[in-house]
Order: C-alpha cells, then structure tokens, then sequence
C-alpha cells in the first residue's frame, strides 16, 4: 500500500502518497463539510467561504496569495460539494512547504474583509445566473431537489440570489468556526512527497484548526418528485433518478457497476438502444451517486422535443430489462471500464490526493488502489441485477427543463414503471 496516514493529537489527519518518480506534488486540506452542513439561513454559505479564503489573509492579501503559488509555477483551487470542500495546491517538489503554508493561511487566518466579501458575492451572483442559463447544470439541481425536497441534500450548492445576499461576515465566521475543526479535516499529499516531512509542515502549519468535530448533517430522506419547465430552447434536457446506496453500503459497489452496464459508455444498454438503435437522443448516460447516507442512481439525456414522448419509455424499458437480464459479458465490460476509468485517473497525483481524502472522510482510512479493485472485481451479475431492482423499486425522481410538451406526464410515467414492476414480479 503506497498510502501512508498519520492522526496527529489535535485530530486532524495526514494522508501521503509518494510517487518517487514523479518531480511534481500536489498537496490539500479537506473539510467533512459541505452544502448540507448549512442551515436554512446559511444556504449558498460553504461555497460563499471557500470563494473569501483567497480573499486575503493576516499575512497576505488575495493578490499575495496567488502571486506566492504562481511565483513557483504552481496553481491553487477549491471546490464545495454537498458533504465536503477541498482547497488544494498543485506545485513541484521543492516548493510543497510554501504550498502548505499558503493552504493553512487561508483556511486558518481567513480576514474576510467587507469589500472583498461586496465583490464576491456580485461574483457568486454571477455564477448562478450563469448556471440558470446553462438547462444542462440547472436540471441537475432540479434534480437533488425533487429527490430530496425541503433538505439540505436538495438545495443547490451556489445558494439562490436571496439566500447569499444576506450573509454577512459573522455568518461566514460562525460557519468556518462550527465545521472548519480538526477532526472533520484531512492533509493530503501525493506526488513528489516524503510523509514525515509533510507530517511535520501540517503540524506545525494547522495547529490553529479548532479541535474536535462539527455535528453530523440530518439523514436525509429520499422522496422522488417531478420538476419540469418549458423553455424555448433547442434541446430537452431530461434526468430521471431513483434511490441509490451511501458510500460504506454493502451494495455501493454493484450499484456502480450497474450504472456503468446500462449507461456507462458507447457499447451501453442505453446509448445503443436510445441513440443508435432508435436515434431518440444525442447524449445518454447514466449515473450512480453515493453520499453519507444514501445516493442517487438515474440517467441523463439530451434530446430533440420531437423525441420527448418516446425517450422515457424506452429508457425505463432499458433500466428494468437490465436489471433482469444484465449478463456476465456486459458485467465484465463495465467492471474493466471501471477498473481502467480509476487507474488512469490515479497516474495523477492530484486524483490520487483527492481520492485519499475523499475515503479518509467516508471510511476513516485511505483504500489501497487494489482493494477497490477487488471490490469492483468482487461485484456478481446476480449481485449488480440486485441492486438494480431495489434502486429502481424507488419512487422515481424526474427533472426536465426545454420543451417539455411531449415528455411523459407524471401519472403515466408512474403506470408505466408500475406495470412494468408488477411484470416483473
């Protein structure tokens, strides 16, 4: 196992991954919170404090900040999700100690000034007028929301106009104090590293982490729903969705694989069904999404209006004959896809530092490479068409946005997976 990690007394966690051959590093720090540690009248507030801790520090101004990074030839970035929000450097070698430097300045000694916070909000407006004119981002929001209504897991990530025009500093600091601790953190490192190097830097440099850990989010609870809106656009743009599994469930994995064998590339149930066989849409693939304590699993299609009537039949009729008759050729095909997909991706070392953090949150320690491969490797055709049948024994989640016109009404797409199931059974 090349990952080593290391708890240090305060709580926080180092994760390292050396890749001696490498001349190149990139390094992170990683908070257990996200969009769904919000409370209602913080919505839009975990994406709002990741955009102000470049904004300036104690120690450096937002101009400072990225001049240091660039200065070397290196990059910084973030990214808020719904359970997690990762801030990270990618530089060389030499320069992992300024890396680490500048991470912890700005999640520690964050100044978040008045104007600076005026200037980002206008930015973050920006942003979701930007997402509301892209049908294909907004009806993923639409999405979360018809599937877990009225929670945190079903807003969006951005917040709404209203929601981030009213957070002020003291929210930002009170957010940052409550879910920005310690034991809720991980330091990654993978690359051009040496871990007790960098377990000493995150020592030193994280010490002001506030220790212990942020209140665990709400369960959520799946719903199922049906959002759609006409709009005069070119293309329909269609996710359906069913209750899937959370990251530690035992089914998580052949879920995945199910996902993969009916919509996971060009030799799919669904691309070759939906658009080659029958030419109903341009794009189509489907998803499986786990979170803390539940997941997503459903499809995507972009398509024609003219199309609308026939695209949620014949998807549904996909999904449900799979789950009945997925065979062991198209299992080994989607399980090699999922093999490939992840070791490619973890010839970089920023795939790999993300990964390490992203599994030290969920299961508490980092997973070697070859025990998810075994896990992948472990998934049986009886065991994917299992989890199949029980995602898609949930009551469906629908989102549209273009023209909608033809799309199948709610109560006929209900009749339809209804006798569909009772065939089944």
């Amino acid at each position: 196992m090349s990952a080593r990690a290391t708890t240090l007394a305060s709580g926080l966690t180092v994760v390292t991954d050396p890749m001696p051959e490498l001349g190149t590093a990139a390094v992170g720090i990683t908070f257990g919170a996200g969009s769904r540690s919000e409370t209602e009248a913080e919505h839009g507030l975990a994406h709002l404090l990741e955009h102000m801790a470049f904004k300036g520090t104690a120690r450096r101004s937002a101009r400072e900040i990225s001049e240091e990074i660039e200065q070397v030839g290196g990059d910084l970035n973030a990214a808020t999700g719904t359970e997690q929000t990762a801030y990270s450097a990618r530089v060389l070698a030499d320069d992992v100690p300024l890396a680490l430097d500048v991470l912890a300045d700005i999640v520690i000694s964050p100044t978040f000034d008045r104007e600076e916070l005026k200037r980002e909000r206008n930015v973050i407006l920006q942003e979701i007028a930007g997402v509301e004119d892209t049908p294909d981002d907004v009806v993923f929001d639409w999405l979360q929301e018809t599937a877990f209504p009225g929670q945190t897991l079903g807003r969006s990530i951005l917040g709404t106009p209203k929601s981030v025009k009213g957070l002020d500093e003291a929210a930002i600091r009170t957010f940052r104090d409550r879910c920005y601790r310690a034991k809720d953190a991980v330091v990654t490192a993978a690359g051009a590293v040496e871990h007790d190097a960098v377990v000493r830097e995150a020592e030193r440099l994280f010490a002001g982490l506030p220790a212990g850990q942020s209140e665990a989010p709400r369960p959520a609870v799946y719903v199922g729903g049906d959002k759609r809106e006409k709009r005069n656009l070119e293309q329909l743009h269609v996710t359906l969705a069913f209750q899937g599994f959370a990251f530690a469930a035992d089914e998580a994995y052949a879920a995945q694989v199910f996902a993969n064998l009916v919509g996971g590339g060009m030799s799919s149930r669904l691309f070759q069904e939906v658009r080659e066989q029958r030419g109903l849409a341009y794009s189509i693939n489907a998803f499986h999404w786990s979170y803390a304590d539940t997941g997503l699993f459903g499809l995507y299609a972009g398509l024609g209006g003219e199309d609308a009537a026939d695209i949620l039949p014949v998807a549904l009729d996909v999904l449900l004959e799979a789950a009945e008759t997925a065979d062991e050729r198209e299992l080994e095909r989607a399980k090699a896809q999922m093999k490939a997909g992840l070791l490619m991706s973890l010839e970089m070392p920023a795939a790999r530092a993300d990964q390490h953090a992203r599994h030290q949150l969920a299961f508490g320690r980092p997973l070697d490479v070859s025990e998810t491969v075994e896990k992948i490797e472990a998934v049986t055709v009886a065991a994917a068409r299992a989890a199949g049948h029980a995602m898609l024994a949930s009551p469906p989640s629908l989102a549209a946005i273009g023209p909608i016109k033809r799309l199948t009404p709610p109560e006929r797409l209900h009749d339809r997976l209804g006798a569909r199931r009772a065939s089944a059974a």
